[in-house]
């Protein structure tokens, strides 16, 4: 451990605005640090996305140092301060009280001691201040855990957990981002109090889950089930983990089988949550041959309607719910006995939608490469057909929507046609048929098609 490298990495990242607030507050007698997570990133190499300053002034005594200040919580102690466009978290040096509802402190107290600070905090790698003339402070050995590449909590697990339950998540989505293990002790207070997390927002658990999904390491999530987590937050991905599949296709249970698909997709907020969700339904429609061999008829539309539950109950936006739930909903389309033709494929791309299209064959594909070598085996061909198919059809230009055709509603109005449900049925019928002909997509052929059958 050499502190005075780690520092040195520090002075090359941190802003000249944080170090000027930190001058500041010096220059009044009072103490300030970097403080938290941005520490934490630059030892490792990373620059922070936030910075955060501890100090032992008040509030108030903040407010009056700086010109451009925001009241941001006062009763913790926090004050923002504005500097070079950007704004900064000051906040006093604090002891908290109880939290008798396992989420916020009861009371707050400020105090002049750094460290009585430092301490109330969640895990070592996150307990460290730093300051150009101190140097690192690192009263829990952060810097060490580190280097260890260890999740620890400060002081006592089954305190900082009972504190905060939501720091029970907090933790595994650290050691996913950072590919870090977790301490046995603080595992086991995990295991222990993940009951808690029912005391916890759906807001917030959103929050940690979305960072460990889309993290380094989102085969993490297995992790939420060994701990008894999943059982709290998500007791449908414990169904999945529980759930075998005696089929040629697989090789996995399903839980296991989507953690493969989670790792083999690509970095993306819809996909790693649809990779998630895609197979969620099947423990609720297997079924066994007289072979022993399992079915799962239907688990596509199942999933597709599980996900909309889980991320609605999670406070998710509707972007996410729209795109993940129509992913899910056709993510076995071209499996089994597709037809590797371009007509086939335009159908697939229309009725799946150009919008959702490529987040369809990013799952395809990873779920592809979860499988058994005989499942991979038997749609390759497929896949690959549809990949290279697709680009043909998106440079030809091929009409997939209503919004594609080169006749109108407005045209049909021209052409004696009153808006309706005809109108609807005309147009739904014109893109069925340029779909399986493409050359027909001129005004002059969808004119004639409909004359010759609507008017």
């Amino acid at each position: 451990m050499n502190k005075n490298l780690y520092c040195e990495k520090i002075e090359k990242i941190i802003p000249s605005d944080v170090l000027w607030i930190i001058d500041m507050l010096e220059n009044r007698g009072y103490e300030a640090y970097a403080v938290g997570g941005c520490v934490r990133d630059c030892i490792m190499g990373e620059a922070p996305k936030d910075w955060d300053i501890t100090t032992s002034a008040k509030p108030m005594e903040v407010k009056s140092i700086f010109r451009k200040t925001i009241d941001t919580g006062l009763q913790h102690g926090t004050v923002t301060v504005r500097k070079g466009g950007e704004s900064y978290e000051v906040t006093t040096y604090r002891i908290d009280g109880d939290y008798s509802d396992g989420r916020h402190p009861d009371s707050v107290e400020f105090t002049s001691d750094l460290k009585e600070d430092l301490k109330r905090r969640d895990f070592t790698i996150n307990a460290m201040a730093y300051n150009p003339k101190n140097g690192i402070i690192d009263e829990f050995g952060g810097i060490e855990d580190l280097e260890r590449k260890i999740i620890k909590c400060v002081g006592i697990a089954h305190e900082r957990f009972t504190e905060d339950a939501l720091r029970i998540l907090r933790a595994v989505r650290f050691a996913a981002r950072f590919g870090f293990e977790i301490d046995d002790e603080t595992l086991k207070a995990m295991e222990e109090l993940a009951p808690n997390l029912e005391l916890i927002s759906k807001e917030r658990i959103n929050v940690e889950l979305d960072k460990l999904l889309i993290s380094s390491h989102p085969e993490m999530f297995r992790t939420l089930y060994e701990t008894g987590i999943t059982k709290v937050i998500m007791p449908a991905f414990d169904e999945m983990m529980n759930t075998e599949q005696n089929t040629p296709y697989h090789d996995s249970s399903v839980g296991e089988h989507t953690l493969k698909v989670l790792v083999n997709i690509k970095n993306d907020h819809y996909l790693r949550w649809a990779a998630l969700f895609h197979d969620m339904g099947k423990p609720l429609c297997k079924t066994t041959d007289e072979e022993g061999i399992d079915h799962f008829k239907g688990h596509a539309k199942i999933s597709s309607d599980m996900a909309r539950k889980e991320l609605k109950d999670l406070k998710f936006d509707n972007d996410t719910v729209d795109i993940v739930t129509k992913v899910v909903a056709c993510h076995s389309d071209l499996t089994g006995s597709f037809p590797n033709t371009d007509k086939a494929l335009r159908r697939a791309v229309s009725r799946i939608g150009k919008k959702y299209f490529s987040y369809f064959l990013e799952l395809f594909e990873a779920d592809l490469n979860g499988k058994s070598e005989y499942g991979k085996a038997r749609s390759i061909e497929t896949l690959n057909f549809a990949k290279e198919g697709y680009k043909r059809i998106l440079e030809r230009e091929d009409a997939l929507e209503i919004k594609d055709l080169k006749i109108t509603g407005n045209d049909l109005i021209k052409l004696g046609m009153k808006p309706g449900v005809q109108m609807g049925e005309c147009l739904k019928h014109l893109l069925e048929v340029v779909v399986d002909e493409p050359e027909l997509n001129t005004y002059e052929q969808l004119e004639t098609i409909v004359k010759e059958k609507y008017l």
